[in-house]
């Protein structure tokens, strides 16, 4: 089965990694992911802040590329992508004069004819059919996750429909629980982690993080799964930083959703994290990825 793929700017710089096993993962559910071609960039959080035009045809031009493809569905990974691009597919549906506008100015049109979905709610749905069925799993070892959402997974700037719980979004927890891996409830899986804003208010940023850091330790997580590719690299790469300055002793790997799949699935650590995160609390991959179940 094929499915347009936007992959988005964090994807082939900061977060290739995640486009790398978006890929693996999805071939191995038996669903082909047919990259845009010549897509842009969505504008993600940055448009909207200077130009509300743009913030809306910027991803446009995308959609546009999408339905020229004649595939019913846009996966999107990133969380900021998926955000930017829904939103702007239903702002054009509720306002035909500014579709009509920026529809003239595209060689591919959009009149709003593909689903628009984040890479959760295919694999929510996936779980639940053969294809998942089909795949022999192998048994993950020794981690306790706490799912983070990040905010832009359910809170959206504009009235859209939302597939998840807004409070409480639930579906990397069902996914974790169809491949064997525990998750743990927690009070701030949707908290912001402060995104950019690490670049020109870093300790406002470290604080955030902190407090994520220290609830999903709380109660008593030895690893932060995410599916957002700025989530994952402030959570990751300052984790030194907000750790030290708020007296946080334990340290704990930030996971990619797809790096778990793709170990359950039986794709190698070597393939599919090619350098590899640590494993929690010092565990040999060999005892994390045991026998199939």
């Amino acid at each position: 089965m094929d499915l347009a793929y936007y992959p988005g700017c964090s994807l082939y710089q900061s977060a290739k990694l995640y486009n790398h096993q978006t890929n693996l993962v999805f071939e191995r559910l038996g669903l082909h992911l047919q990259e845009l071609d010549d897509w842009s960039c969505c504008g993600a959080t940055s448009a909207g802040k200077i130009n509300d035009f743009m913030a809306i045809a910027l991803p446009a031009r995308n959609l546009g590329i999408a339905e020229a493809t004649n595939l019913p569905e846009l996966v999107i990974p990133c969380a900021a992508c998926y955000s930017r691009t829904k939103v702007a597919q239903k702002q054009l549906q509720d306002n035909p004069l500014l579709q009509n506008e920026i529809n003239l100015e595209l060689s591919r049109q959009t009149f709003g004819n593909i689903k628009v979905s984040s890479i959760l709610e295919v694999l929510w749905r996936e779980i639940n059919g053969e294809r998942f069925e089909s795949i022999p799993l192998t048994k993950i070892e020794g981690l306790k996750a706490a799912c983070y959402y990040g905010c832009m997974y359910t809170r959206f700037p504009y009235d859209v429909e939302v597939a998840d719980n807004v409070e409480n979004p639930q579906a990397m927890e069902t996914v974790l629980k169809a491949i064997g891996v525990p998750t743990l409830d927690w009070n701030h899986k949707t908290l912001c982690c402060g995104a950019s804003s690490v670049v020109y208010n870093t300790e406002a940023a470290l604080d955030l993080m902190a407090k994520i850091m220290k609830d999903a330790l709380a109660r008593g997580a030895n690893c932060l799964v995410v599916t957002c590719p700025m989530c994952q690299m402030n959570m990751e790469s300052q984790q030194e930083k907000y750790c030290r300055k708020h007296g946080i002793k334990e340290r704990m790997p930030v996971y990619f959703i797809t790096e778990l799949l793709g170990l359950a699935f039986g794709i190698s650590r070597e393939e599919i994290h090619p350098g590899g995160n640590l494993p929690p609390n010092g565990l040999e991959w060999s005892k994390m990825c045991g026998d199939s179940v």
